[in-house]
Formats: structure tokens, sequence, C-alpha cells
């Protein structure tokens, strides 16, 4: 089974990290699709409560566009900018350009689905 995500009902292709982070939230998608309540913050990325802590691995980092991260243990970001924080890595979506994903993620708050 692949860990799928969608942005406001649009798929999107996600290279997963290999990590705790991401086995935790695969065995919780297995239970239930988990919908994330994103907002807009700082101009470059979404970010939104995951209602569960999931275990962290955080390194200072640089982020691009379409990196999805970790924050505070509870938190996904998904960027279509760049910043430089302390995160845990979660994935990468592949199949989207910056100019789109700044056109998905940057007009308002969005609704992120995960499942299978």
């Amino acid at each position: 089974m692949t860990l799928q995500m969608t942005i406001n009902n649009t798929p999107v292709t996600v290279a997963w990290e290999d990590n705790e982070a991401v086995a935790a939230l695969y065995e919780k998608v297995k239970e239930n699709p988990i919908t994330i309540r994103t907002s807009m913050y700082g101009g470059f990325e979404q970010v939104g409560s995951l209602g569960m802590t999931l275990p962290q691995s955080d390194e200072q980092l640089t982020t691009s566009a379409g990196d999805i991260m970790l924050y505070a243990g509870d938190q996904m970001v998904v960027f279509y900018g760049a910043n430089t924080w302390a995160y845990t890595r979660l994935g990468h979506i592949t199949d989207q350009t910056p100019e789109a994903l700044t056109q998905l993620l940057s007009d308002g708050n969005v609704t992120i689905t995960l499942s299978f």
C-alpha cells in the first residue's frame, strides 16, 4: 500500500521518507484516512495540525517547494517556497512544478487528505 496525498481534492505524488515519523503516520492512516485543515503562513507554506504526535528527528533544513515536513511533532507543513528551520522530513511532492504548487497552495487555506 502506498500512502496517498490529496490537496483540495487534487492528488499529488509524494516520495515519502523512510523514517519513524512516516512509519507512525502510515500506521495511523491504515486505521482511518486523515484530513488536515491547513492555514497559510509566511507566504511560503501551509501548516496544519495532524491531531497526533509523531516521532521527531529534527534537523536544521532549508526547504524548497514541494517539501513536506513535521514541525513540533504534531504539525504538517507543505512548502511552496523556502524556509530554514528545524524540521523532520516527511516527504517531497514530485509531480508538481514550483509554479503549480504555488497555485495549489497559496490561495487561502487548504484541506489535505492522507489515505490509501
